[in-house]
């Protein structure tokens, strides 16, 4: 039976995983899904989320209320998922912090990288925050319009917090999960999600990062020159030993088994490419910096890691000036 008083869920970033998790909250009965929307706003607010799923059918999402900043909700939130693209991540919590009750809300990450949790645990020292990473394929090809591919799963699993409540903050990753299962989401619940992060950014690190600066896709790449899956390994194996210093237990055949995976799965481009060949930023900070200034922390050396961080901060630096004079042209 739905209880009296829904439980309010802000989704901030509507690209495509926002998109998709934010259809997936709103099946369930108890659940009022508000959305902040950049580019895609006007579309939103007239037609609402089109969702056209392998997994789930087609559906039409009207979120509760659809604004472009978090305080114009003018409401406090029990989750708020961030689903938006990493580029400017120190910055957010304080565009959340108007629909943050510090008592009440759990913040949600559902995005590419490591690290991404330390803002917000600098700026809500008491709040639970729930870290997740997902393997879900989904594009935004029209503003509004999402199609989620044949590809979906998730885990998710609470990021520490000293100064926490254990027993609440295992009962909020209950809770969420249940809104998950409510969805109908593919997902599984884990004890240690930065095992799960930094083995995705292993992945993120070598494919996003090879495929834009070739411009080819991953099998391109690899078959491109004898010593391309060599140089792809050697850049896995870097990030691992990164993530091995930082105490996460992840092994270096897990650079094999991804380059297996990725033969598997035929030519592909990635995220980061479409962003470039859009003229986006790119998330390169949260993907490729954390590592590096880990690296550099602990005094390690990862010169493949290092000279390929250097070239994509360039490239991105251009892109994030482009994308400022953009803004303020319009005016926004």
């Amino acid at each position: 039976m739905p209880s009296e008083k829904p439980i309010d869920v802000l989704v901030y970033g509507l690209g495509a995983i926002g998109g998709f998790y934010a259809f997936i909250l709103s099946r369930v009965s108890d659940v009022r899904v508000s959305v902040v929307a950049r580019s895609n706003y006007e579309a939103v607010k007239a037609n609402g989320l089109i969702i056209n799923s392998e997994h789930h059918g087609e559906h039409v999402v009207h979120p509760y209320k659809v604004v472009t900043k978090a305080a114009e909700t003018e409401m406090k939130f029990d989750y708020i998922v961030c689903a938006h693209k990493a580029i400017h991540q120190d910055a957010v919590p304080a565009d959340i912090e108007a629909a943050v009750d510090p008592a009440r809300t759990t913040i949600v990450i559902i995005q590419n990288g490591v690290g991404n949790e330390e803002p917000f645990r600098e700026s809500f020292p008491s709040t639970t925050i729930i870290s997740c990473v997902t393997w879900t394929g989904a594009i935004q090809a029209k503003s509004g319009r999402f199609t989620q591919m044949k590809n979906e799963d998730m885990q998710i699993g609470l990021f520490p917090n000293e100064a926490g409540d254990q027993t609440s903050e295992k009962h909020r990753l209950d809770d969420f999960a249940r809104l998950l299962t409510g969805g109908r989401a593919r997902f599984q619940v884990v004890e240690n999600i930065q095992v799960q992060r930094w083995e995705k950014v292993v992945w993120n690190v070598a494919w996003n990062s090879l495929t834009t600066l070739t411009l080819c896709d991953t099998q391109t790449w690899l078959h491109s020159s004898p010593q391309a899956q060599p140089m792809t390994r050697r850049l896995m194996c870097e990030v691992i030993d990164v993530a091995q210093r930082c105490g996460v237990p992840i092994k270096h055949g897990l650079a094999d088994e991804q380059i297996a995976m990725v033969t598997g799965l035929g030519p592909i481009g990635s995220s980061m490419q479409t962003d470039y060949k859009a003229g986006r930023p790119m998330e390169v900070e949260i993907i490729l910096g954390y590592p590096v200034r880990k690296a550099r922390e602990l005094n390690m050396q990862t010169p493949t890691l290092e000279t390929i961080y250097l070239i994509l901060t360039a490239i991105n630096g251009r892109l994030l000036k482009e994308a400022e004079k953009e803004t303020a042209e319009n005016g926004r």
